[in-house]
């Protein structure tokens, strides 16, 4: 009899051990795994290119309007720059591009005791990888004069990747040569000559670049394909216990325009339009291997572009396509089209699907935003970013940002916006073939509740917000 007892308190007893979590299992229900983060940043894509911003494009982006559907899309979303550089800077700091001098030719622009959101995932356990277009410069580089054995510091792999393939600059800016680390893979020993298409609508459209020293295996067109197959590579080499960064940095849609043979001719709107669809499969290429590997449930996936497109009068009457929708302006202009882009992302489970947000963020806040997903309480030490989480997440209520500087004289603040000296940066006027004239250089105040495409000048109706607004500009900038 009393062993009868004895077997059944050793199994009641047994049974209560086995249902007390262990101290591994606590912790790491309290702790749920990182998120794996995939950036992707297209290279001069208008606000109205993709389907899920303007219903009118010309342009199939299922891939792009996918990840709308199944997380957030920003309508008020912007650059801190309306041009490659600052819009770079911005991202990979936290702070505004004019705080510094943007002479990316002369020196790598970040300092080396500024740190960057790669450093801020690497302290938290990430690996970090970088495909792409830098574009923040490298320190003591003759660009005229690159040998072999040429070591590129002050870039990505000195600033918190553990990993880098690609190139300097923008796709028409020469020299023509892949970095891999902080080596050229082959010297830019060849030279090529100036190129554009014969049918090209302006000096400055089409398959154009400079002319200049390339690598004798560089093609233009293969720089896409490349990139996307190096991402892809990238994310076959991680492993489900250590958390991954991807930034996937294209040099596309900016000029040239060189659509693959697969993609040439699909679209109606030349080869801006197959160049764009031929960026919209790379995402969705991404985003296979992501599932295919089975890290697509645990990886926040953001797809956005670093400023407008560059788009003429003369494009929109030959393809009846909007590239910036109806917003004013184009690249290098600090109106709307120059700065406002496409900023989606989903994760799933965290990013309820179809979310749409009309906040005001750029992109100074995915450093702040990506320090609250890893849970590190250090933001840009200039505080230019903010924690935008509970926006992606669809949980906030009250506006985060009431204020931001966009380039170096646009200031927002709620639905005001202030021009200093005016909006326009000139492309249209220089590059054009219709022979614009050049916009007045005075100050631009515009409602954008009532006036998105910026075409009722306020500033003389309401003096006083526009001295309000103007005082802030050295204000923000010198906080």
């Amino acid at each position: 009899m009393h062993q009868k007892y004895l077997i059944l308190s050793l199994f009641l007893f047994s049974t209560l051990l086995a249902c007390q979590p262990t101290a591994e299992t606590s912790s790491e229900a309290s702790q749920p795994a990182l998120p794996n983060i995939v950036f992707i940043l297209a290279d001069d894509m208008g606000y109205g290119d993709p389907g899920s911003y303007n219903p009118e494009s010309k342009i199939p982006t299922p891939n792009i309007d996918k990840i709308a559907q199944n997380g957030v899309k920003f309508t008020d979303a912007h650059s801190p720059g309306p041009w490659c550089v600052p819009s770079r800077y911005g991202l990979i700091t936290g702070q505004y591009p004019y705080r510094t001098q943007l002479n990316w030719r002369e020196r790598a622009l970040i300092n080396p005791d500024q740190r960057t959101i790669a450093e801020l995932l690497k302290d938290h356990g990430y690996r970090t990888g970088m495909i792409g277009k830098w574009h923040l410069g490298f320190d003591s580089i003759d660009w005229n004069n690159i040998p072999a054995d040429q070591e590129f510091q002050g870039g990505p792999v000195d600033h918190g990747f553990d990993e880098f393939f690609g190139m300097h600059a923008s796709l028409d800016i020469p020299p023509y040569f892949y970095i891999e680390g902080d080596r050229a893979i082959a010297a830019p020993s060849d030279t090529v000559a100036d190129n554009q298409s014969e049918d090209a609508t302006t000096t400055i459209s089409g398959a154009f670049w400079r002319g200049g020293d390339m690598a004798p295996s560089f093609s233009h067109e293969d720089v896409l394909p490349k990139f996307t197959e190096r991402a892809v590579t990238f994310l076959e080499k991680q492993q489900s216990d250590q958390p991954f960064f991807l930034y996937l940095a294209l040099t596309a849609p900016h000029t040239p325009w060189v659509p693959t043979e697969e993609f040439a001719g699909t679209t109606s709107v030349g080869e801006y339009g197959d160049f764009t669809k031929q960026v919209d499969h790379t995402v969705g290429q991404i985003a296979s291997t992501l599932d295919s590997l089975g890290f697509a449930e645990n990886t926040l996936f953001i797809f956005t572009s670093d400023n407008g497109s560059v788009w003429f009068p003369e494009d929109v009457e030959k393809f009846d396509h909007r590239s910036t929708a109806s917003l004013r302006g184009m690249k290098i202009d600090h109106w709307e089209g120059g700065h406002r882009i496409p900023f989606v992302a989903q994760w799933p489970g965290k990013i309820p699907a179809g979310t749409v947000r009309d906040d005001l963020m750029g992109f100074t806040d995915v450093f702040a935003t990506l320090a609250a997903v890893v849970g590190d309480t250090v933001v840009s030490e200039d505080k230019d970013s903010y924690n935008m989480l509970t926006a992606f997440q669809n949980e906030a209520t009250e506006p985060i940002r009431q204020e931001m500087i966009i380039g170096e004289r646009v200031v927002r603040q709620e639905n005001w916006k202030f021009i200093r000296d005016g909006g326009e940066g000139g492309l249209g006027r220089s590059y054009g073939y219709q022979g614009q004239e050049p916009a007045p250089q005075v100050d631009e105040l515009y409602n954008l509740a009532e006036d998105l495409s910026e075409t009722n000048n306020l500033a003389e109706e309401q003096p006083e917000k526009v001295s309000e607004l103007n005082a802030l500009l050295p204000k923000l900038q010198s906080e």
